[in-house]
């Protein structure tokens, strides 16, 4: 694996990843500049974090929950969550801005308020809210990095978590206590808490990018490392086979 390219190398914070936006045709043909085209090093090691003291109730229904999260590029955030067991659906977006700024290029700008956002349908029968934040600050994303994840910086890229009701505000807001008060990370979280005003769905050529392209670098040094992690650190919610937010066929 290549290491981190020198400093005088790097692309500003400006520099952003650029995709064609005409379906993805061939990855070949996607130009390899900005974020994207850096040959970074691997994601970060994942940390090992206790599960919330409080949690939700467990579900006497069949209803399924929802929650936003924002953890740097939606890629990775999308994938890890489609290899949750107990996840039904996992959607790249947009929130924290307006309807009429929810678009790629736009939110890119890091003036529109949105952060790339997931928003994540699950069985609270099958995996608890508690276990959807315990993956969250401890695999899909590194909460004190404050407006930058990894090689990415704005804040598009800033750690957020977009709560719909009061009980989601209590439960995170408890957690993130917890952890400051065990000292698991070494910096301090920085998670935003914000309410859920509106999420957004991402463009579609954005949907399903790990699972449709593995070998993309920015995926390979960046969000497969996720991945791995993710059926390390919690072997027990690890799913082999995705769900998909769209109708495509993995590869």
């Amino acid at each position: 694996m290549p290491g981190r390219l020198a400093e005088h190398q790097l692309p500003t914070h400006r520099a952003r990843r650029k995709i064609l936006q005409s379906g993805l045709v061939a990855l070949a043909t996607i130009p390899l500049t900005g974020l994207a085209g850096r040959l970074v090093a691997a994601a970060e090691t994942a940390a090992v974090i206790p599960p919330p003291a409080l949690d939700s109730a467990a579900a006497g229904s069949d209803t399924l929950q929802t929650v936003v999260l924002a953890g740097g590029c939606f890629w990775g955030v999308q994938a890890v969550y489609q290899h949750t067991k107990g996840v039904t659906k996992a959607l790249s977006g947009y929130a924290g801005g307006q309807k009429d700024s929810a678009h790629y290029e736009m939110v890119g700008t890091g003036r529109t308020g949105h952060a790339e956002s997931v928003s994540i349908t699950y069985d609270p029968r099958q995996i608890t809210f508690g276990k959807i934040l315990q993956i969250y600050f401890s695999v899909a994303h590194n909460p004190t990095e404050l407006n930058r994840q990894g090689p990415d910086f704005g804040t598009q890229y800033r750690s957020a978590i977009f709560y719909a009701d009061d009980e989601q505000k209590r439960i995170v807001s408890a957690y993130i206590a917890q952890l400051q008060q065990a000292h698991v990370f070494a910096s301090p979280i920085v998670t935003k808490l914000e309410p859920l005003s509106g999420f957004y769905p991402a463009e579609d050529y954005h949907q399903d990018f790990l699972v449709l392209h593995p070998s993309y670098p920015y995926i390979v040094f960046n969000d497969l490392p996720k991945l791995d992690s993710l059926k390390q650190v919690f072997p027990d919610s690890y799913r082999e086979t995705p769900v998909m937010a769209s109708s495509k066929p993995s590869q």
